[in-house]
């Protein structure tokens, strides 16, 4: 193997330039946004969640599930989730009054800036 794409990919979370984390039980959302090698931003969702193993050596491991989503696709995306999450509010058995819509879908004021105004 290269010694450039060695490097690379053991450094792969190294382009991370912005991070949040969720944690929800055994679970934690982590809302990372990368930079591509060609400069371009784009965001990774990941869920990890805590997974017990019986009768093992190691008694747990973590599952990871990803979401890649590009620039590009931010505004439909926003949109699709904002039209989700009304329609759980509006249709839940249970009381989610403290689920606020997304205010504005998707902001940009230059190509190298990125803007969600979100309120939960």
């Amino acid at each position: 193997m290269e010694e450039g794409k060695y490097a690379k990919n053991e450094n792969k979370e190294s382009n991370i330039v912005f991070s949040k984390s969720v944690a929800a039980g055994k679970r934690v959302y982590y809302l990372d946004v990368k930079r591509s090698g060609r400069g371009d931003l784009f965001m990774v969702i990941t869920e990890s969640k805590k997974v017990f193993i019986e009768n093992s050596p190691q008694p747990f491991h973590f599952e990871k599930h990803k979401v890649f989503l590009y620039k590009e696709d931010f505004d439909k995306f926003i949109t699709a989730l904002n039209e989700t999450l009304l329609y759980v509010k509006e249709n839940s058995e249970t009381d989610l009054s403290h689920i606020k819509e997304i205010k504005d879908t998707f902001d940009t004021d230059s190509e190298d800036t990125i803007h969600f105004n979100l309120d939960f």
